[in-house]
């Protein structure tokens, strides 16, 4: 539902959109500076048929006779040759608008993207992928559509109207005067629709990033949908999302496009004004019939590209909306940056120590309170305690993904913050719960990260996370392609290519989320114990529910609410009958 409110705002800053947007077209000056001179000799060559037309029709009114049908002729076939060039010139200038569009269009996608990888994560937490993927696909898709070709209608329109004016006043004033007083009612008109149209195609643009989101959501959980058979709940929500943004589509569009008809029906009225008075402006003999034929040719010239600028105004909008939504994610926060003097982690022993750090993802909500643990380097330390206890974020604060509240974390005798992020991350390896692979290769998966290692070192991983003796029944061994977000094998073997990944990945430490919640008892006993060896000497955080995979840690710390209640190695703990024991005792029960 709130999803859904939040698609009522008003657009912010359309002038400010329109501005970068300009500054995008800024890096295409010169193609942009010979597009207006095509555009302008295009205009110029079109312009001139009216004249010779009249010049033909003045011709052609000497009566019979009298008519001199060699200039006639010469007349038409100048008019022809001016319209066929001038029509080559717009198509030069279309396909060269069309490149210019595609390229700013690549560069601001390239700008979102990275934008995107240099985001905090809270963005990620708080924002759904289907609106993200919306603004970086149909958003930008909207921009580069009405920069192929609504730029280029509204400078041939400006030139148009500009020379049509001009030609008009050469040919009689005081119907050029006549022609003119639809304009400002026109202006006024379009002015206030604008007020009107541009909420509903802000309006517009956020509804299908909702139902892009609400797809993917759908999407991602599809096999949850299918065991509940909720397909019809499913389906009737949609419906209703579907319904909004069709309705929003509608609204928009509603209003957009009576603009056009409108301005037209307006210029219409100019249009018989001329009539009218080129009548009688012909029988006071201040006119000719071929000016009057020239005339009206113009004035079709002049209010033209106004109705055209009043058909596009709604495109406009809508690209401008759009825009704001891809500028307003450009302008996101990003993960602050390191410091001028954040030092580059070297030699990582793995000594870590948390001072009464607190935290809340939300201010004034609190999840770890007043936290102190002290890791000494080469140990194996278990993270246990309910759900909501603080686990997964003591591991999200070690990697900074966030940003502790107060108190510090320490890394070998440094607060973190003074480090760089590369290297305190890439001091970590690290397996979630939530599996991870990409469309490539097996070999390709388990060597990310480390794309220099040979075929014998990802073999030596992959048979210690026993995931060897499946690859090599697969039809091409190390070199099958696995479907995207690994579609094609099961979510245990995904589980094991994962932690194969992190055993090649050549780390100090090492960071275990659950990281065999999807493999049998036994293949997760022979996991650890090939873990262990391989981690010797090495600091490893294991989060884990079943609490008889830790038994062997070195250091078992009891979370509880944010705070650590109890800590010591699993004989202890046990003898202390406290709330670890009860953890143990109820998963045995």
């Amino acid at each position: 539902m709130a999803a859904r409110d939040s698609v009522m705002k008003k657009p912010k800053d359309a002038r400010g959109a329109l501005r970068r947007l300009v500054a995008y077209l800024g890096a295409f000056r010169p193609l942009l500076a010979l597009v207006f001179l095509l555009c302008l000799a295009s205009n110029v060559l079109s312009l001139l048929g009216p004249s010779l037309a009249g010049s033909a029709i003045n011709e052609a009114a000497a009566g019979p006779g009298k008519v001199n049908f060699d200039r006639v002729y010469a007349y038409a076939l100048r008019m022809l040759a001016c319209y066929g060039v001038s029509s080559l010139l717009t198509i030069s200038i279309s396909v060269m608008m069309t490149r210019i569009s595609k390229r700013v269009a690549r560069r601001m996608r390239q700008d979102v993207f990275d934008k995107l990888m240099r985001m905090k994560v809270g963005f990620f937490d708080h924002n759904q992928a289907g609106d993200i993927i919306s603004r970086v696909s149909y958003d930008i898709d909207v921009i580069s559509t009405c920069m192929s070709s609504d730029i280029t209608a509204i400078l041939t329109s400006v030139v148009t109207v500009v020379g049509s004016v001009a030609m008009m006043i050469v040919l009689s004033p005081p119907l050029a005067v006549v022609a003119l007083i639809p304009v400002p009612v026109a202006i006024f008109y379009t002015t206030k629709m604008r007020k009107i149209t541009q909420p509903r195609f802000s309006k517009r643009s956020k509804m299908y990033g909702v139902m892009n989101g609400f797809v993917e959501e759908m999407l991602t959980g599809q096999k949850t949908i299918l065991a509940y058979t909720y397909e019809n709940g499913v389906e009737e929500r949609f419906d209703g999302i579907n319904g909004d943004a069709a309705a929003a589509y509608y609204d928009a569009d509603y209003y957009g496009i009576t603009i056009g008809p409108s301005v037209g029906s307006i210029n219409n009225l100019g249009l018989s004004l001329i009539a009218i008075v080129g009548s009688l402006l012909y029988m006071g003999g201040m006119i000719s019939l071929g000016q009057i034929s020239s005339f009206v040719l113009y004035s079709r010239k002049f209010s033209g590209p106004i109705n055209e600028i009043a058909n596009i105004i709604n495109e406009l909008f809508s690209a401008l909306s759009a825009a704001e939504r891809v500028f307003a994610l450009l302008d996101e926060e990003e993960e602050t940056a390191d410091r001028e003097d954040a030092l580059a982690l070297e030699d990582v022993r793995g000594d870590v120590a948390m001072e009464r750090v607190a935290f809340g993802y939300d201010p004034g909500k609190r999840i770890i309170h007043d936290l102190s643990l002290r890791v000494d380097a080469g140990r194996m330390i278990a993270i246990v305690g309910p759900t909501g206890a603080g686990k997964t974020t003591i591991i999200n604060l070690l990697m900074r993904f966030y940003d502790v509240d107060e108190g510090r974390i320490l890394l070998d005798g440094h607060d973190v913050r003074d480090l760089t992020r590369a290297s305190l991350r890439g001091a970590y390896a690290m397996v979630l719960q939530d599996t991870w692979v990409f469309q490539g290769t097996i070999f390709d998966n388990i060597v990310y990260g480390k794309e220099n290692a040979t075929l014998e070192e990802v073999v030596a991983a992959a048979k210690a996370a026993h995931i060897h003796p499946f690859i090599m029944r697969l039809p091409e061994g190390y070199q099958t392609v696995i479907s995207e977000d690994g579609g094609n094998i099961s979510k245990g073997q995904k589980q094991l290519l994962t932690i194969a990944r992190a055993m090649l990945y050549n780390t100090h430490m090492l960071i275990l989320d659950e990281a065999t919640s999807n493999v049998d008892t036994s293949t997760e006993r022979e996991i650890q114990r090939a873990m262990r060896s391989l981690m010797e000497n090495k600091t490893c955080f294991v989060i884990a529910h079943r609490l008889s995979t830790i038994q062997n840690a070195d250091l078992i710390l009891v979370l509880n609410h944010g705070d650590v209640v109890e800590q010591g190695t699993h004989e202890s703990l046990m003898r202390s009958k406290g709330f670890y024991y009860q953890l143990y005792s109820a998963q045995f029960q």
